[in-house]
């Protein structure tokens, strides 16, 4: 679908780092070495207890007040998408949230998915849950990793989902890190109603907030450049999201 391949959430490019360092690693710390006859006089070491969820607060990028609808034909499909980027207390990219409904020429090809871009180094086998506040989440897999992090979806969203994206206050994306501790990222859903129940976005709005949001990528590697004191390097565009599933 050549409109929805151009799907590029803004500034998840340097996403890998934001987390990657937090609660993503959590590889705990080994104590030094003892001599052996010092180990020797030690207790037997208590099994080690299973860690409990690293819940990551997230909020919106600031680039982007609030949740942006788009949409576009694609052979005899409309498709819409509502989407934000979300970064973590420190203002640092984490993940990009997109919900697409698709309304196909027959009732029976009309689908409604949740696709997230999340950071690199995840457990990719167990795959996703998404759930609205405390209710019961969904499932969903990875479908690709590119190098600035991995797509998630979630197919065949029902209405009882879509209501309570729409009535709800946090989406919860939990995730299995690399060594198999739980992480969740919540992301605030304020404001997501009005956007999936409006008007898209205007196209000339939209190009200008996307070479607004490249210019501030271009600075913020810039900076990142001047305080390391190396050399600039090429700026490489972020790659389009792959295609919804139908």
């Amino acid at each position: 679908m050549a409109f929805v391949r151009n799907f590029k959430p803004v500034l998840c490019g340097m996403l890998a780092a934001s987390v990657a360092g937090g609660a993503l690693a959590q590889q705990p710390q080994r104590p030094p070495a003892r001599p052996a006859q010092q180990q020797a006089q030690q207790p037997p070491a208590a099994p080690a207890q299973p860690q409990g969820p690293t819940i990551v607060q997230l909020k919106g990028e600031p680039s982007q007040p609030d949740w942006l609808k788009v949409c576009g034909k694609d052979g005899g499909a409309e498709i819409c998408y509502v989407t934000r980027d979300f970064v973590s207390d420190q203002g640092q990219p984490v993940l990009a949230i997109a919900v697409y409904d698709v309304k196909g020429q027959q009732p029976q090809q009309n689908t409604r998915i949740v696709r997230v871009l999340l950071p690199l180094m995840l457990m990719l086998r167990p795959g996703v849950r998404v759930g609205v506040d405390s209710g019961q989440p969904t499932p969903g897999q990875f479908a690709i990793c590119m190098p600035n992090g991995c797509f998630a979806e979630v197919p065949g969203v029902n209405d009882a989902f879509m209501n309570g994206l729409k009535r709800g206050t946090v989406l919860n994306i939990s995730v299995q890190n690399q060594v198999g501790n739980e992480v969740t990222f919540a992301a605030p859903l304020s404001g997501f109603a009005k956007a999936f129940d409006g008007p898209p976005v205007d196209p000339a709005k939209l190009e200008e907030a996307r070479k607004q949001a490249e210019e501030q990528l271009r600075q913020r590697a810039e900076q990142m450049r001047q305080q390391q004191g190396g050399a600039p390097a090429p700026a490489a565009p972020a790659p389009a999201a792959p295609a919804p599933k139908q």
